[in-house]
This record gives structure tokens, C-alpha cells and sequence, in this order.
């Protein structure tokens, strides 16, 4: 199954709240015929959008390619939330990479939130950037390992924007019933973050970057200037990047190997009135609870609750997005069971066993990142970033994210989505178990 058409029209954004609220691009050309470039990126998310934007920056001549619209995937329909760290708590990191490493990789962390935020002010971006986001805990036993980690992040780490919150600290903040406790981030944000890849898709034609929509790309031809070829056309570069995450099917086996991909869903409510929202949130941050299948949401701009969450297995979207979200939604806001939902939607995304993302040279010159496991507003940005320097010849932060243990899922890819159903099910059911 092509996943880059099983869910949606070809070069239409889905209908989300995200796609109805932004001034749109015209559309970019579709590649047709022969053309050559320092650099030829494949995908128009966080990823491939930094980039583009970074070499550019770097006076490189750089060809993005996008097989639908600029931001059409995962980076225009996730929860929005910039978080703090590598998607793997620095403990398991820790254990994982070791000591060192883990500082390294805590340091990088940091630095994407800064190249996010820097980003979105150089280029006046406007996507309605907030700071803060709270982790909720369904029980004790989550509670005290979630303050145990501040103190964690704290003490070794040196880091104070975080904070831990008792029972009251946190209803204070989010007054569900469902939670106990848990932890608030000011470091952390969250953004309208299809407004924020159109931003970046501005900047990166300012720069130069030579961007193409509704352009395939079915195969690459390695060799010391590969050639990327596309339905109409080819690039002949130097040095390819693919930062497809969820959609890179099979241009790259290793690769898909490692990163799984899977579908998540949000729902948009009609706004709240102001008695309403004081029972949702009574701070402008965002949540996200300590479920496996994670429930994630916050205060949209005209006070709507967006809502993440819902498993499904397989890789069609369901026939009733907002029935799904709905569910997990009145779990944890029973008093929203009958709210009129006037936007619901579905996102595919990458994941990997470790939850880490996947830094990978597939030859000198292919470079390849992805499987930001649901944390890639800063971690996506970020990599671009890395890539760019790599190409350039500062590989010191790509090669750190590329230490980084990346097993293949069992099977490879041919047994993923069996996998991905049991896998969902199982976790699905300690959800409700709370264990």
C-alpha cells in the first residue's frame, strides 16, 4: 500500500481545523523534465523544509521535492507541541548511549527548541507560538517517577523550567478528573504547526531553495551524483537527503526497516465558551498524559479543544474520525460527550523501536533522517539543521543522533503491519489496565 495516497487526494490537505485556518501558498510547479542541483531533498515536512532552508542559507543550489503540498503530512497535522528532550527519557538514554552521550544528546535537544523559536522569528512566522506544556499522570505510581524525572532533569541536567505538580497543582491547570499529578514544562510550547511549515516553505523560497509539488519520487539511482527520479522527471545532485518519516515506502529498505509508520488523530470542538473552558484548561498550555497510546491536546487560538488521540490498526484511516477521538476525549472530559465537533483528521507519522529518530548516511552522499516517534515539531527542525551541516562538512551534531542504537522492527518491513495491530492492542489494553 502507497501511503502517500491510501488516505488522501492527491495535492489536497486534508480537512483539519490546521488546513481551514492558514493563508495558503499557491501551489509550486510539478518537476517536468531533466534538471541538476547542489542538493535534491525529498519530502516538504519539518524536515526536508529546514533543510532546504539551511543550505540554501549556505549558498547551496537546492531542489525540494514533495510528492502532494509543502507541510502536507505529518508536520501539518500533528498535536503542535514542542517538547523538551529527546522523545526517550535521559535515563533510559542513559542506559542506552551512556553518560556522555546522553548530555550530548539532551544539549541537542535544547538547541532544536532554540533553532524552532529562532526560526519562527527570523522569519516572522505566525503560527501562534506558546510556551509551556504539562505531562498528566493517571496514578501514583506514575506520579512519583514523573517527579522523580524533574529532579532527574534537574539535578543532572541543570534544567529549571520545569516543575514537578501535585494533585492540586495540576487541576489547577487541568481539572479532569482522570489525573493526579504530574509535571509543567515553561520551557516546552506548542504552535499551529501547518501555519508554522508554510512558514518555513516561505523562507526557504526567499532563500532560493526550487521547490516542487505533486512530484512522486519512485527511485534513486546511487553513484557519485545520484539521480532522483520522479513520475515526469529527474534531479541529478551531488547529495540527496530523504526526510519522507512515514511516506518513504520503499525508496530506502534499511531505513524503512527501522521506521514504522502509523496513523494518529485529531478532532477540533466548536469554540468554548468561557465557562466551558475554565472545566477544559485554565492555563494556555498543552497537555500530554502518560497513556502509551497517548492523549494529547490544547486551546486552539478561537478556543476550541484539540484533541489527540485513538488507536486504529492498519493503515486506512477510519470512516468516522471524530467517533474515534471522541472517545478518549469523554474519558478524560466527561462533560464534552455530546460537544459538537467541527473538525477531525488523520496524520501518518514515523516510529522506531527505541523511540529515538533514525540519523542515517545510506551512502556519502545520501543522507537520511526520520521516526521522530510523535516529538518532531523541534526534534524534525532540528535535523535539518544537522543534515545541512553534515553536507557541509560539520557533521559533529548528525553523527552523535546517528550513534544512537536504531534495531530494525522484527520482520522488517514486511510483517509491520501485523505487528502494529498486535503491538497497538496490547498496549491499548495496559492502558485501561493501568499497568
Amino acid at each position: 500500500m502507497n501511503l502517500l495516497y491510501a488516505n488522501d487526494k492527491k495535492g489536497e490537505y486534508p480537512q483539519s481545523w490546521y488546513a481551514a485556518t492558514v493563508d495558503p501558498l499557491a501551489p509550486f510547479e510539478e518537476l517536468r523534465g531533466e534538471t541538476k542541483a547542489d542538493v535534491c531533498v525529498i519530502g516538504a515536512g519539518y524536515t526536508g523544509l529546514s533543510t532546504a532552508l539551511h543550505l540554501a542559507e549556505r549558498g547551496y543550489d537546492v531542489a525540494l521535492l514533495e510528492a502532494h503540498r509543502v507541510g502536507f503530512g505529518a508536520s501539518g497535522r500533528n498535536g503542535g507541541q514542542l517538547g523538551s528532550g529527546q522523545r526517550m527519557e535521559q535515563e533510559g538514554l542513559e542506559t542506552l548511549v551512556g553518560k556522555d552521550d546522553a548530555l550530548k544528546l539532551w544539549q541537542l535537544a535544547e538547541e532544536a527548541k532554540d533553532v524552532t523559536k529562532g526560526l519562527i522569528a527570523k522569519h516572522d512566522i505566525a503560527c501562534h507560538l506558546k510556551p509551556g506544556v504539562a505531562h498528566a499522570c493517571f496514578n501514583a505510581r506514575e506520579v512519583r517517577h514523573e517527579h522523580a524525572y524533574v529532579d532527574h532533569l534537574q539535578d543532572r541536567y541543570g534544567y529549571d523550567q520545569i516543575e514537578a505538580l501535585d494533585h492540586d497543582a495540576l487541576q489547577a491547570i487541568c481539572p479532569s478528573p482522570k489525573y493526579v499529578g504530574g509535571s509543567l514544562d515553561m520551557g516546552a510550547g506548542h504552535l499551529h504547526p501547518l501555519a508554522y511549515a508554510l512558514g518555513l516553505a516561505r523562507a526557504a523560497k526567499a532563500a532560493g531553495v526550487r521547490v516542487f509539488e505533486n512530484t512522486h519520487v519512485h527511485h534513486i539511482d546511487k553513484g557519485p551524483r545520484p539521480t532522483v527520479r520522479t513520475d515526469k522527471g529527474r534531479v541529478s545532485a551531488e547529495h540527496v537527503v530523504l526526510a519522507c518519516n512515514g511516506y518513504l515506502g520503499t525508496l530506502d529498505r534499511k531505513v524503512a526497516a527501522r521506521v514504522m509508520p502509523i496513523n494518529n488523530y485529531i478532532a477540533a470542538t466548536r469554540p468554548l465558551a468561557e465557562d466551558e473552558l475554565q472545566t477544559v484548561l485554565r492555563r494556555d498550555v498543552a497537555i500530554a498524559d502518560s497513556k502509551f497510546v497517548i492523549n494529547y491536546f490544547r486551546l486552539s487560538h478561537d478556543n476550541r479543544l484539540l484533541f489527540g488521540g485513538g488507536e486504529s490498526y492498519g493503515y486506512r484511516f477510519p470512516s468516522d474520525i471524530a467517533a474515534l477521538v471522541r472517545k478518549p476525549m469523554t474519558e478524560i472530559y466527561p462533560q464534552l460527550a455530546n460537544i459538537e465537533i467541527d473538525y477531525a483528521w488523520g496524520g501518518t507519522l514515523g516510529i522506531t523501536m527505541k523511540r529515538m529518530p533514525v540519523f542515517a548516511r545510506l551512502a556519502p552522499n545520501i543522507l537520511s533522517a526520520s521516526g521522530y516517534s510523535g516529538h518532531g515539531v523541534g526534534t524534525a527542525t532540528h535535523a535539518g539543521r544537522l543534515v545541512a551541516e553534515a553536507i557541509a562538512g560539520q557533521s559533529e551534531g548528525f553523527d552523535i543522533m546517528s550513534r544512537v542504537p536504531a534495531p530494525p522492527f522484527p520482520g522488517g518491513g514486511m510483517f509491520r503491519t501485523p505487528l502494529l495491530a498486535m503491538a497497538m492492542t496490547w498496549f491499548a489494553l495496559r492502558d485501561r489496565l493501568g499497568i
